[in-house]
C-alpha cells in the first residue's frame, strides 16, 4: 500500500503550526559617514567605516593606458 495520511489536517491547525515560520524584514540604517544604506553591526561597503573608524580601505581601480 502507498502512503496515506492518517487524519485530515484542517486549515486552522496547519495555520497555527505555520505561525512561527514567518520572517522579519531586515533592519536597514544609513551610514553616518556617507549615508549609504547598511545593515546593523556591519561595516559600510561604500566607504569602509564602522562606528566612525575606517576598518576596510577602499580599493582604487588603476586604469591601464
Amino acid at each position: 500500500m502507498g502512503g496515506v495520511p492518517m487524519k485530515h489536517h484542517t486549515k486552522s491547525k496547519v495555520g497555527r503550526r505555520r505561525s512561527h515560520l514567518s520572517l522579519n524584514p531586515c533592519q536597514i540604517s544609513a551610514c553616518k559617514n556617507c549615508s549609504y544604506p547598511i545593515r546593523p553591526h556591519k561595516f559600510c561597503a561604500n566607504c569602509g567605516n564602522y562606528k566612525g573608524k575606517i576598518v576596510m580601505a577602499r580599493k582604487l581601480k588603476i586604469k591601464k593606458s
